[in-house]
């Protein structure tokens, strides 16, 4: 692929000449073998090229037009970093529209585009280790429907963004993994008839010259695949929950009926702030959208539902606003953190809490009918497997925390959970941290309980399977 160089140049000092003795004449594509290349992908068991490393994003701030008719999109993204190492040359996850120019430090730089997802860029000057540095990068061209892995475009040109674990690289540049969070903004501008809805707080809404610019901002560190962006001619629900904060909800002309669930909103975050802690964001809501979509996504602090949204969905995507987005996974084989609490919270404990089922009845019902399928057995909860992530963690995971909470009782079970994800606020967990703390909470040895539900493929032993209440 043809390289580029932005025209223009600076004087740069005595030490920025000796420095720039470390780059090559001619940049190369991003090698680990180079001490002063950042790594192209931080070696995820299932998505080993996924983030890069090098250096720590702090911040993205993301400008984006957008033209409804065209779905041409016109976009500047300046990610705020701090190098933690030399780099003469570093990468950036973007598979989006064309690049057409990139400064580092308000310097022209370098760039190519290399294999699924890598932006290459190469400094005028070297970076050095513990400074903070900018990366400027401008792209434009028409966007495409990539369902599952970012946009998702409708013959009205309505447009919005959702996809797990990839979607955010399709609209701007950024380090994708989730070991490297970082706080967003967003400035995006449409035609005034049209409404544009992400993350976090509104902070700016106007109309000049017949164009809208909306301005959104998450001021909690946030992963890609959490951030969105969403065009439509959005109605709007304003609401607050029992703590004050602030409710924003859009629905697209089609999915005004949703009103009526999301309404239920304040009931269901004082329900989970409950169990597990205060709401960890300064704003809340949803985003119901009117397209085809084979799934709703927990968004940051305004989840993204589908058109077959229920009440049992919206529970369950909030849920997420604990497990999976304030405390996120380190690798996505630890997916059950996410998936399997935020599945037990809608199908177990609100259906007993709200509804009065008999859940207990629910999880031996549910074990006699699938104990002796082996394709409900086949994916370890633990370790599902590349491409197989979303599996088992939904209707197994469930079962499993049930178990567990029967295994430990009440108190210690509900005490833990919340002590746990209250302890990786903002930051990740893994399910061997998971493992090792419930340990921590009883002295009772749980080797055994755990193996059988996390790590194999078959159903547990009896007293694994019908601990406490649950025996049969």
């Amino acid at each position: 692929m043809a390289q580029h160089m932005a025209h223009g140049w600076r004087r740069y000092t005595m030490l920025g000449a000796a420095l720039l003795t470390m780059a090559s004449a001619v940049p190369a594509q991003a090698d680990t073998a180079d001490p002063f290349t950042g790594a192209p992908g931080l070696n995820d068991p299932y998505y080993p090229m996924d983030g890069n490393g090098g250096y720590d994003a702090k911040h993205y701030d993301v400008t984006i037009g957008y033209a409804p008719d065209t779905h041409r999109l016109t976009g500047s993204t300046r990610v705020d970093a701090v190098a933690t190492q030399a780099l003469r040359t570093l990468n950036l996850d973007y598979s989006g529209p064309a690049v057409t120019k990139v400064s580092v430090n308000n310097l022209p730089a370098w760039f190519d585009r290399a294999d699924e997802h890598e932006l290459v860029v190469t400094p005028l000057l070297p970076l050095l280790p513990g400074l903070p540095f900018t990366v400027q990068v401008e792209y434009a061209g028409e966007v495409t429907s990539t369902e599952g892995e970012g946009w998702v475009l409708s013959p009205s040109g309505s447009a919005f963004v959702a996809g797990e674990p990839h979607s955010a690289t399709s609209w701007y540049p950024l380090n994708d993994t989730p070991m490297d969070k970082a706080t967003f903004s967003l400035h995006a501008t449409v035609p005034q008839e049209w409404e544009v809805v992400s993350i976090g707080v509104r902070t700016d809404d106007a109309v000049r010259d017949g164009m809208r610019t909306v301005g959104w901002e998450m001021r909690s560190p946030v992963i890609g695949y959490l951030t969105t962006i969403a065009i439509d001619r959005f109605e709007f629900l304003e609401q607050r929950a029992a703590d004050g904060t602030p409710l924003l909800s859009a629905f697209a002309p089609d999915a005004t009926k949703a009103r009526e669930v999301e309404s239920r909103l304040p009931e269901i975050l004082a329900f989970e702030t409950e169990l597990y802690g205060p709401y960890p964001f300064e704003s809340g809501g949803g985003i119901y959208v009117d397209s085809e979509l084979p799934f709703s996504l927990e968004t940051q602090s305004r989840p993204i539902y589908a058109p077959w949204t229920d009440l049992n969905t919206v529970v369950h995507e909030i849920a997420h606003q604990w497990w999976g987005d304030s405390m996120s996974v380190k690798q996505w084989s630890d997916i059950c953190l996410n998936e399997c609490f935020a599945s037990y919270t809608a199908d177990y404990l609100w259906a007993e809490r709200k509804e009065g089922k008999d859940v207990d009845q629910e999880y031996r019902d549910t074990v006699a009918k699938y104990h002796d399928d082996p394709k409900f057995w086949q994916y370890a909860l633990a370790n599902p497997g590349v491409g197989d992530e979303f599996t088992s963690v939904y209707y197994r995971g469930p079962l499993f925390l049930h178990a567990l909470r029967r295994t430990l009782g009440d108190e210690v079970f509900f005490t833990a959970v919340r002590d746990f994800v209250t302890a990786h606020k903002y930051g990740n967990a893994s399910m061997p941290e998971f493992r090792q703390f419930l340990q921590s909470r009883t002295p009772h040895d749980l080797t055994g309980f755990l193996a059988a539900w996390l790590d194999r493929t078959e159903p547990p032993a009896a007293e694994y399977l019908y601990p406490g209440s649950l025996h049969v």
